[in-house]
């Protein structure tokens, strides 16, 4: 198992390079963002990473009561990065699920047949529509039978992507990442929403961490897509926490 963790570290490092580096803010669980100015920094060990101070305060956190003097940096930092989701929309990474090969079975109805531990049955004798199965969610280890109550997850949102390197690629790239059977799964509707665009820095499932984080960074590996230093930060120790 140390193999396995050494393994998907040195796989953060290679996500990593060449990515800005940034000084890591911590905001700890009780909600103070300590920079490395604080003086509780090196002793905050269980945190959430942040790569500014405003970052970290846009999040809801707030700096210690001694260190009110780096309200305007934040401010600043805030006035000078740039809105990195700026120009995203859905229709970037083409119209809905695509239907490649022209078999009737868009990239969903091909995502659910796969992961079926049974064969699926069709909504007709087209065998478009996949209307039951049997899959086991990533997210949580549960069983789901109805295809209705799943939703087919991006392992890397597409706007997180967008926000990370995706906005230079050309259309047909973008597609072809929103389509790519191995940044699909089928999980739970009710926890894809609530994760939205949102990568493990920030939202992790109930279950299945490492498996989860780990497929992550090889997807954002084969695409080059670059986390910030913050981030970069925060996969490390998942990776430590939950394939340890």
């Amino acid at each position: 198992m140390k193999a396995v963790v050494n393994a998907l570290l040195a796989l953060v490092l290679i996500v990593s390079a060449g990515t800005a580096q940034a000084e890591l803010v911590k905001k700890s669980k009780s909600g103070i963002c300590h920079p490395p100015a604080s003086s509780y920094y090196e002793r905050t060990k269980n945190y959430q990473a942040f790569d500014s101070v405003h970052a970290c305060i846009q999040s809801g956190g707030r700096l210690p009561k001694n260190m009110n003097s780096f309200r305007p940096i934040a401010k600043a930092e805030m006035s000078a990065r740039p809105t990195a989701s700026s120009g995203y929309e859905r229709s970037k990474f083409g119209h809905g699920w695509d239907d490649a090969d022209g078999d009737c079975q868009n990239s969903r109805a091909e995502a659910l047949i796969t992961a079926s531990t049974t064969t699926v049955r069709f909504a007709d004798e087209r065998r478009c529509r996949v209307v039951t199965g049997r899959w086991i969610s990533m997210f949580t280890g549960k069983v789901i039978q109805n295809a209705g109550d799943i939703d087919i997850d991006h392992v890397v949102p597409l706007k997180w992507a967008w926000d990370h390197g995706a906005s230079s690629w050309t259309k047909a790239k973008r597609e072809k990442f929103a389509n790519d059977p191995v940044n699909l799964i089928p999980v739970e509707a009710s926890l894809n929403r609530s994760k939205g665009a949102q990568g493990p820095e920030s939202w992790l499932p109930p279950s299945g961490k490492c498996q989860y984080v780990s497929r992550f960074l090889r997807i954002v590996k084969t695409y080059g897509l670059q986390p910030n230093q913050a981030q970069f930060s925060r996969y490390k120790q998942q990776l430590a926490d939950y394939c340890g």
